[in-house]
């Protein structure tokens, strides 16, 4: 039999045993053997691979500390003598999802294969599709079963040096590239194929897959504003100075809420906006900039909305993953509704 594909693995601090949120700002670790997940991704791999080794970084530490984290982890991958990187999976876990998608890619930067693994909707999968390969996963840690075994299987054909097929054969998000091929049929005889089977309702595979964007209708006017309950919501990362929930400045995976009840006005000093998309100056001097909160009160103390509501809402749209502002914007609203609020004053950068 050939010799054992030799696999590093790299998790979070979750997954490494460490802890939760409190130990997230741990920096990389190494272990010499399999851990936690990496003991069932060990049993997936059989015989064929063994896992020599497995790093650890917590979640704040990787995006705080991008690039040192990265000479860090990818100095002790290349110190465990490993054929192939295994990253993850992800799941859901937008920092988690981010640091795993740009290890593989700096892994594959030295010239090794590497792959992970994470949702669709991980705001990691649009970052690095294109350049490195990235296994589906569910939602949750309920399906991690199923993604260590597709992992396994795909880390053994990395290692094995067997050419990798197209997306939808191998089981990878689409990276984008597309090459030549000779086919039977030419690209009239296909076209007319497809649009047969469609207007006959039999199933067809598209070979250009168009985007969706959704088309958002309006909401109707508010019938009586007066008597409204309004919520101002930002994009604009505005959090309490320090940032103490830990808001991405980029590639937000999670939104924040505020009380503001009681306050006529936002102190300077007292909040910041975590944007690293724009100038941030001017709304950290003033930072009705971006939650005009001094303002809403006017309109509240005229009669013309009837109440503003006691928190806002803020999340971070600087390189948004689509996906993800769906479920954050879902989130959002839900909570809003359950506030009472009829309205809401949106503010972007």
């Amino acid at each position: 039999m050939d010799k054992p594909i030799k696999i590093v693995h790299y998790m979070n601090q979750f997954f490494g045993g460490i802890g939760g949120e409190e130990k997230a700002d741990v920096p990389p670790e190494y272990r010499s053997m399999p851990v936690g997940p990496g003991i069932a991704l060990a049993r997936h791999l059989g015989e064929r691979g063994t896992i020599v080794g497995t790093i650890v970084c917590g979640d704040n530490y990787f995006i705080e500390h991008e690039q040192e984290a990265l000479a860090q982890l990818l100095e002790m991958a290349k110190n465990s003598g490993a054929d192939v990187l295994v990253a993850g999976p992800a799941f859901n876990s937008g920092r988690y999802g981010t640091a795993c998608g740009a290890l593989t890619q700096a892994w594959r930067g030295i010239g090794k294969p590497g792959l992970t693994a994470m949702n669709i909707n991980n705001p990691g999968v649009e970052l690095y599709r294109s350049d490195v390969y990235i296994i589906p996963t569910g939602d949750t840690v309920t399906s991690m079963n199923q993604a260590l075994a597709d992992l396994a299987n795909f880390a053994l054909k990395l290692g094995g040096g067997r050419e990798i097929g197209p997306a939808h054969e191998e089981g990878y998000f689409p990276t984008g590239l597309r090459k030549n091929l000779r086919v039977p049929q030419g690209a009239a005889e296909r076209a007319v194929d497809m649009l047969v089977s469609k207007l006959a309702g039999r199933p067809f595979q598209s070979e250009l897959p168009i985007p969706d964007f959704a088309n958002v209708p309006p909401a109707p006017p508010v019938p009586n504003l007066s008597g409204a309950t309004v919520a101002l919501v930002t994009e604009s990362g505005l959090v309490l100075f320090g940032n103490p929930d830990k808001l991405e400045t980029w590639n937000a995976s999670k939104w924040l809420k505020y009380s503001i009840a009681g306050l006529d006005a936002l102190r300077q000093g007292s909040y910041e906006a975590w944007h690293g998309g724009c100038d941030t100056t001017g709304t950290n001097s003033d930072p009705h900039r971006a939650v005009p909160l001094d303002a809403a009160r006017a309109l509240e103390e005229a009669g013309i909305i009837g109440r503003l509501c006691d928190h806002y809402y803020v999340t971070t749209g600087n390189m948004a993953n689509i996906k993800v502002m769906e479920r954050i914007g879902r989130e959002m609203a839900q909570d809003l509704k359950s506030q009472g609020v009829e309205a809401v004053i949106l503010t972007a950068t």
